[in-house]
């Protein structure tokens, strides 16, 4: 899926009702005006991905952007649910919480398996968003445990673990002895994910918590590297949306996501298996 790159302006995807395909286009300049924190509507926070940043794990990761840092670890375990035992096919699960310093004020320690919808809604999304990448016949009758722990909230947290839980999957394979050959790789392509919205009337990309406690309209967008959505989660807060806000929208997360699979990249190196 082609994106214009020039920073004065941006393509997006238009879905033409006559055909009902999905077809790109490029539209109208972003507006110039740069956001509180300085960046311009298309750019996302400065990121960083450290890998190996728990020695007890396989996989894990400290992927930060902006004010907000989450750790994901990534865990193998060579059996499977029972209910899937037995069918030759492995399983990619994820938890995700919020510690209690990681925002202000403290947020109260889930205890006795007592979720609360938020954190269950996220850590539903985070295994599909992985799993819907993944041959589970190459994985085998194993298990990838995953775990998205927010050490820092400032907006973003579900859709920066899911771009972080990628890397550490990919980690925790490798430690299985999977080959690094894209055709049998257990994981058939990068996934990440990135917040889009309208904000003060116009779209832009990776809110954060200020961003994201005004947005009119709040979206988080899960894509393949490829351009394939996997998932999109869209709300009118305050108000409604457009059909062309809504492509804005999901041009802007499609830039985004591009290049948060850049990132991975360059983070995994030689680990990179596609």
């Amino acid at each position: 899926m082609a994106v214009v790159t020039d920073p004065e302006r941006i393509g997006y995807i238009s879905y033409r009702l006559e055909t009902g395909r999905l077809s790109y286009v490029e539209l109208s300049t972003l507006s110039k005006n740069l956001r509180h924190d300085g960046r311009a509507p298309h750019q996302l926070r400065p990121l960083t991905i450290q890998r190996g940043f728990v020695g007890n794990a396989p996989g894990s990761v400290l992927i930060t952007a902006g004010g907000t840092s989450v750790l994901c670890t990534a865990s193998v375990d060579d059996a499977v649910p029972e209910w899937l035992a037995g069918r030759g096919k492995g399983w990619i699960t994820a938890e995700y919480n919020m510690l209690p310093g990681s925002t202000r004020p403290r947020r109260r320690r889930e205890r006795d398996g007592r979720l609360d919808g938020r954190t269950s809604e996220i850590q539903r999304l985070i295994g599909r968003s992985l799993r819907a990448v993944a041959n589970l016949e190459a994985l085998g009758e194993r298990t990838i445990a995953v775990d998205c722990d927010v050490l820092a909230a400032d907006g973003g947290t579900r859709t920066l673990s899911i771009t972080g839980a990628l890397v550490a999957v990919v980690d925790a394979i490798r430690s299985t002895g999977a080959p690094i050959v894209a055709e049998r790789f257990p994981l058939t392509e990068p996934v990440a994910a990135v917040s889009v919205g309208i904000v003060v009337g116009g779209a832009v990309l990776d809110l954060d918590y200020a961003e994201d406690v005004a947005a009119a309209v709040d979206m988080n967008v899960v894509m393949t590297a490829g351009g394939q959505f996997i998932e999109v989660q869209g709300t009118g807060e305050r108000s409604t949306f457009s059909n062309e806000q809504l492509v804005e929208m999901l041009a802007l997360a499609t830039k985004g996501i591009t290049e948060l699979a850049a990132a991975q990249r360059t983070s995994l190196g030689d680990a990179w298996p596609w």
